[in-house]
């Protein structure tokens, strides 16, 4: 089991950078695959980034890649989404997500296939 909480969203310019932080709880952090989402009003859940337990694995959305990187700390129980040349578009609440390892294959970009989230943190650009 595993609660999270998001923290670090605000409001930045574009061309800004802003650094998200989820903070898992217990000791079983390093047990989950571990992923980024957003979702802007009107939209579904989106896609952003994903690491494998271990961080030797990331993954990311062709709409983010080369400006956000996603990032943990073990020791710490923390995934971190590092966000730069932000956009008005990467407006959105965003949202960490965890998927405790298994057998069966690990569909990161699918919101449906993680077992905890988070609470949410707002990020938005201006123009």
């Amino acid at each position: 089991q595993v609660q999270l909480v998001e923290s670090g969203g605000g409001l930045v310019q574009a061309g800004g950078s802003l650094r998200l932080s989820c903070a898992a709880s217990g000791r079983t952090f390093s047990n989950y695959n571990m992923g980024w989402f957003r979702q802007a009003p009107g939209r579904e859940r989106e896609f952003v980034a994903a690491i494998s337990w271990s961080g030797g694995n990331t993954y990311y959305a062709d709409s983010v890649n080369g400006r956000f990187t996603i990032s943990r700390d073990n020791a710490k129980n923390t995934v971190y989404l590092k966000m730069n040349s932000l956009k008005p578009e990467d407006t959105a609440v965003y949202y960490c997500a965890a998927r405790s390892r298994r057998d069966t294959t690990w569909y990161y970009r699918n919101p449906r296939v993680y077992d905890y989230w988070g609470q949410g943190t707002q990020v938005t650009v201006s123009s």
